[in-house]
């Protein structure tokens, strides 16, 4: 449960990477587009503490560190073996428990559009529309590829946020439909983050020598 709740949440291969046609949308939806890329782009480094659900209420809590481009990482609470990393290049899931790592490129997750500057999102994404007008939902998903899944980035609008919008979380849904939330809480942007933060003890090493 837990390593699909994993690769629905964060790995699974979503529009984000793959969605080449342009989207089309409204005046005012396509000024929000713009808003959010611009909020990804001013975006350098963040720290948040994050919440984690996935469709049957199993909640798994940690912190999250991200440094642009390309470096993630997801520290998992006190007693949970798992963690997921993107160090620049390719995005790591560990399972210490099993000793099993597990590697995708960063372009093939839909964490690829927080952690690359350079991503549009205006080809693969829509403003979903909210009846709160302080928060914007921006959504990603390939009808010709329904086994991508569908991710909902929702910021807050925050005028001291990077572009004016603070990451409050997401949402991912799976091809079955599996539904996992993360929450962020506790943002703060533009800290000092040194890129040893990034880095992870290889399970399979250990293993090796024993």
């Amino acid at each position: 449960m837990i390593r699909s709740m994993m690769a629905s949440a964060l790995l699974a291969p979503t529009a984000m990477a793959m969605v080449a046609a342009p989207v089309p949308a409204m005046a005012q939806a396509g000024g929000d587009l713009a808003a959010v890329q611009r909020s990804l782009q001013a975006l350098t480094t963040m720290t948040a503490d994050f919440t984690q659900t996935d469709r049957a209420g199993k909640v798994l809590t940690g912190t999250l560190t991200m440094k642009k481009p390309g470096k993630i990482r997801f520290q998992y609470e006190k007693g949970v073996p798992l963690l997921i990393v993107a160090d620049g290049g390719a995005l790591t899931f560990i399972d210490y428990s099993v000793r099993q790592v597990q590697r995708w490129p960063i372009k093939n997750s839909p964490l690829g559009v927080l952690i690359d500057p350079s991503r549009d999102i205006g080809r693969y994404a829509k403003v979903v529309p909210s009846a709160d007008s302080r928060l914007l939902s921006v959504e990603a998903n390939d009808p010709k590829h329904p086994e991508y899944g569908k991710i909902t980035l929702v910021f807050a609008r925050d005028a001291a946020a990077p572009g004016g919008l603070m990451l409050q979380g997401w949402v991912a849904l799976d091809s079955q439909n599996n539904r996992t939330t993360i929450r962020l809480s506790n943002q703060r942007y533009g800290v000092a983050v040194d890129d040893k933060a990034f880095r992870f003890n290889d399970p399979r090493r250990s293993a090796a020598r024993n």
